[in-house]
């Protein structure tokens, strides 16, 4: 008895091996079909250039808070074509601030600062 399971066992593992063998066998060739009606890849000197104009370094600049603009009249509402996109705006000051001594540190501790 003990030999008959451990043979129906083998038998019935060897079968499950081969269903997965086969599933993956059959994933693979569809798999390929699908690759073959794609569009070609584009070839190098098909790829798209960048302008030579542009400029493609890091850019830093110094930037400020953009209020938020005021109704004049609480009756009135703000349109979304009168917010502005982003939270800040370019610095017309585009020198960066420097720490000063005694200004570092939180709650008066003073710190030692940069100059």
């Amino acid at each position: 008895m003990a030999a008959a399971n451990t043979v129906l066992n083998a038998v019935g593992a060897f079968v499950g091996g081969l269903f997965i063998a086969g599933f993956l066998i059959v994933a693979f060739k569809f798999g390929k079909r699908v690759v073959e009606r794609e569009s070609r890849r584009p070839r190098p000197d098909e790829q798209p250039k960048l302008p030579k104009e542009w400029p493609v370094h890091e850019e830093r600049e110094v930037r400020e808070p953009d209020e938020m603009p005021l109704a004049h009249d609480e009756s009135e509402r703000l349109m979304p074509y009168q917010l502005h996109p982003a939270r800040t705006k370019r610095s017309k000051d585009q020198h960066p601030k420097k720490w000063t001594p005694g200004a570092s540190g939180s709650f008066g501790s003073g710190g030692l600062g940069r100059i």
